[in-house]
């Protein structure tokens, strides 16, 4: 016997695949919004991790900016030493530049030569004096500006003719200008000297 189906399965099949799809759909959808979910909770931990990461170099980078900063304090403050050392170092030699300039002046002055004033003036020294001749006072000149340790730069001002001295011979005056140097090597340079200063040296003499 031969069985018909009169009910509409064609019908019924058309309805269960449009139940087969929206189910499908809908976990698609689920599924995708799950997957979108996690994808954005890994970025959002990838990016609270950097943001972490950040703010930690921030503070580093603010740790070592108030370390430089007191570097360069004590870099200036170890500056400001130095310049203060160097000051009372200088002003503990200049103590004895009068002394030098003193024997400097004995040792270089050649004969013929009579001083009449020696006015510092800083670390420059005025010589006025009288000279038995030109010659004198070129070999003078020669002498501070090659020969002395504590002189330097000579400069002649001027030269003139002076009155006679007790011998009847003509006497020159002469003005020059000469600068006072510290030795780069103090200790290759003697000690001043204590000898009391040839009469030649030390003004109008014998």
């Amino acid at each position: 016997m031969t069985l018909i189906n009169l009910l509409p399965h064609r019908e019924q099949k058309r309805i269960q695949r449009r139940k087969d799809f929206y189910t499908t759909a809908g976990l698609s959808f689920v599924a995708a919004v799950l997957i979108v979910f996690a994808v954005g909770v890994v970025i959002d931990g990838y990016i609270s991790n950097q943001t972490e990461r950040n703010n930690f170099i921030k503070a580093e980078n603010l740790k070592l900016d108030e370390q430089i900063k007191e570097i360069a304090s004590l870099k200036q403050e170890i500056d400001t030493l130095k310049a203060r050392q160097l000051a009372v170092e200088d002003l503990q030699g200049d103590r004895n530049l009068p002394v030098h300039l003193l024997d400097e002046l004995v040792k270089q002055t050649p004969e013929g030569i009579y001083y009449q004033s020696i006015r510092q003036d800083n670390m420059r020294v005025t010589l006025v004096g009288l000279a038995q001749s030109n010659e004198r006072v070129s070999e003078l000149l020669r002498n501070l500006g090659n020969q002395s340790a504590w002189l330097g730069s000579p400069d002649l001002v001027e030269i003139k003719i002076a009155a006679s001295g007790k011998d009847g011979r003509r006497l020159s005056q002469f003005t020059l200008n000469v600068s006072i140097k510290r030795p780069e090597n103090k200790d290759a340079v003697p000690a001043a000297s204590t000898k009391t200063p040839s009469p030649v040296a030390a003004g109008p003499g014998k």
